[in-house]
């Protein structure tokens, strides 16, 4: 198993901790690293070339190779592509939220009405 890590697109600036997760087919970005530990140092560069905080799903996937993902991920990337949100923050940190082993609660969102994959929190 590998990580496979997309950026998210901050898309609402009235809420600036929305994010949207774009599937792999239409990330800016993507990472397929061997270890979660990895995924911080590519953190580290997307900060460099998208800005200072920016957000990023990760999920562990069975895949060789980035260019070449299977199309059964791409399809189910809606409902399993977000277990794993890291959000960069300003002085270097990095917020990490593991929702693997959370059961859906009341007050937080997983999907848009259109079906987007996001994490909002309610008010």
């Amino acid at each position: 198993m590998r990580w496979l890590m997309s950026l998210g697109e901050r898309t609402r600036p009235d809420a600036p901790t929305y994010a949207e997760d774009p599937a792999p087919d239409q990330a800016r970005a993507l990472a397929l690293v061997d270890d979660f530990a990895h995924l911080f140092t590519v953190l580290k560069q997307w900060r460099q070339q998208y800005g200072e905080e920016l957000t990023a799903f990760a999920v562990q996937v069975q895949a060789d190779d980035i260019e070449n993902l299977p199309a059964e991920l791409i399809e189910q990337w809606e409902w399993e592509g977000d277990v794993v949100r890291m959000d960069t923050e300003r002085g270097g940190y990095v917020k990490v939220s593991d929702y693997r082993e959370v059961p859906v609660r009341p007050g937080i969102s997983a999907r848009t009405a259109a079906g987007l994959p996001v994490w909002t929190t309610a008010p």
